[in-house]
């Protein structure tokens, strides 16, 4: 059976409509740090399950592997079951990004058809991403860069397995706050100056982490007080050294970005229709 992503999104926005005196209360409450909110069972637990069982394997992925992350990712969705594409661009429905919009606070949000730095990502044993402030803008450094949609497909995932989402609301050198990365559960967070995150490295090894991710844009920043960076990456509170490392990585990435403003080559992670 076929499945649109029109009715993958009615079902999304079904389930947002009806939460959303909830979620808009739990973005509140976090707003003045990271703003976020987490709704459970999103989609029917049959059609999240076919979701995860169409995901690629990983050694149909790209591999992404340095000091700042080890994880795969995958972007040219035309290579992949249909339903997957399907799934994506279900999240980027205007009544799906319309209600997201008002949860949130924000006005003027567009979805990005490009999935530039989004798509899918598969994380397995001793997979992990650093701390991090992503990029602030599109693929053209035209629209600022919002708000992580993170909807996690795979079954029994559990707290121990690691591999779960991190916040760091008072920067790396505080307490993070840790969202486990369940079965059938989407994470929407704001994405501005201050919005440190992480994953933490996968422990468990017999099945990998899987993520549908989408990123939304807008005209605006969401805090007066940002500004154009790069991807920066730090290390955790117990890597010294590596933290200096990554420090140095982002003053070479963000100077270079000053001499050529879209960068020395063109960013790959797209999907190129």
């Amino acid at each position: 059976m076929k499945v649109s992503r029109r009715h993958i999104a009615s079902l999304i926005a079904k389930n947002l409509e009806d939460n959303k005196e909830q979620l808009t209360d739990q973005f509140r409450a976090s707003e003045n740090t990271i703003g976020y909110f987490v709704l459970d069972g999103l989609l029917p637990n049959e059609l999240a399950k076919r979701i995860f069982d169409n995901f690629p394997l990983v050694d149909k992925a790209k591999l992404k592997k340095s000091l700042r992350e080890h994880k795969y990712v995958a972007y040219q969705m035309d290579k992949y079951n249909r339903i997957l594409e399907e799934t994506i661009y279900a999240f980027q429905d205007e009544r799906v990004v319309q209600l997201i919009q008002e949860i949130c606070g924000l006005k003027n949000v567009y979805p990005d058809e490009h999935l530039y730095a989004g798509g899918l990502s598969m994380m397995k044993k001793g997979n992990f991403l650093n701390p991090h402030l992503d990029n602030s803008h599109d693929k053209d450094r035209n629209r600022w860069r919002v708000l992580n949609l993170l909807y996690y497909v795979t079954p029994g995932w559990k707290k121990e397995y690691g591999g779960n989402l991190e916040l760091w609301p008072d920067g790396v050198r505080g307490e993070h706050i840790t969202m486990t990365s369940n079965f059938n559960r989407l994470v929407v967070m704001a994405t501005h100056q201050s919005s440190w995150h992480s994953v933490s490295e996968i422990i468990n090894g017999t099945m990998a982490r899987c993520c549908v991710s989408n990123y939304y844009f807008s005209d605006s920043p969401i805090k007066s007080t940002d500004s154009f960076h790069v991807t920066s990456f730090r290390g955790r509170p117990s890597e010294k050294i590596k933290n200096v490392l990554l420090r140095t990585d982002y003053k070479l990435r963000s100077f270079l970005r000053i001499l050529f403003k879209k960068g020395i080559r063109e960013n790959p992670h797209k999907y190129k229709k």
